[in-house]
């Protein structure tokens, strides 16, 4: 790897300890990390990709709210298993910080499915994915995507530099999380298996969806109000692929 100056350990330095004072859940993690990590790596788009390895589907959380749709996530979804950064990550535990154009020539990508279905269509002609978190049914990485001009070498080692810290901070925040709702929350009846793809607050609502409770239940019991479990239950459906209520509860209870 590509031997880094003082310069750019100070900026790698000062990106992980902005990323970390967003880490008190993982959501903060998020988009702490997306917002942040572009002045390490200058990116057109980036965001936190999670995708579920067993099902095939990407969720993501984006510094450009609203840039991919979820008919495009339905496209990415569609070559899934196809897409040259999510092969180089897979249940990969040596996964390191790399660019498409490090997995295939620029002429093989640029005449793929997937570059003319998905790619094209967000105006995207590079990207380069950072693996933090790696387990046999969960990828989790930030992805910094541009067009015309592919990442150069120093951009992908200062990125490395910062990946484990990354990992770190994001199973921190998942803990916190964690911790904090089992803290403060009844247990919610058994028989809905944790959920990697959610958040810790997100897997507890699930959970007291599945008990057949209301939204306003759901908010007495975990101190919040229905408007945020109305808000926790969108992002439920969107990272689980489903549209309503009872098929978010089919899903998590096939997932056991």
């Amino acid at each position: 790897m590509l031997s880094l100056g003082r310069a750019d350990l100070k900026a790698c330095l000062d990106a992980v300890h902005a990323v970390g004072e967003a880490c008190a859940s993982e959501e903060g993690f998020a988009r702490g990390g997306v917002k942040c990590l572009t002045r390490l790596v200058a990116s057109d788009l980036t965001h936190l990709s999670v995708c579920d390895l067993d099902a095939s589907h990407r969720a993501v959380v984006s510094d450009v709210p609203g840039a991919i749709s979820k008919r495009q996530i339905a496209v990415f979804d569609r070559h899934f298993s196809e897409h040259p950064l999510v092969r180089a990550h897979s249940r990969n535990p040596a996964a390191r910080t790399v660019r498409i154009s490090d997995c295939l020539p620029a002429s093989a990508f640029r005449g793929s499915a997937l570059f003319d279905e998905y790619y094209r269509d967000i105006g995207i002609d590079h990207a380069m994915a950072v693996p933090i978190h790696v387990d046999r049914s969960l990828l989790v990485s930030f992805v910094f995507n541009r067009q015309r001009r592919d990442f150069e070498e120093r951009e992908r080692a200062r990125l490395e530099v910062v990946r484990k810290h990354l990992g770190d901070l994001f199973r921190l925040g998942r803990a916190v999380e964690g911790a904090r709702a089992t803290q403060w929350s009844p247990s919610p009846e058994p028989g809905i298996p944790f959920d990697p793809r959610l958040t810790a607050r997100e897997n507890e609502v699930l959970h007291w969806l599945a008990a057949g409770k209301t939204d306003r239940d759901i908010g007495d019991i975990l101190a919040i109000s229905p408007r945020t479990v109305h808000k926790h239950l969108q992002r439920i459906y969107e990272k689980l692929g489903v549209e309503t209520r009872t098929a978010a509860v089919v899903r998590a209870m096939r997932r056991g």
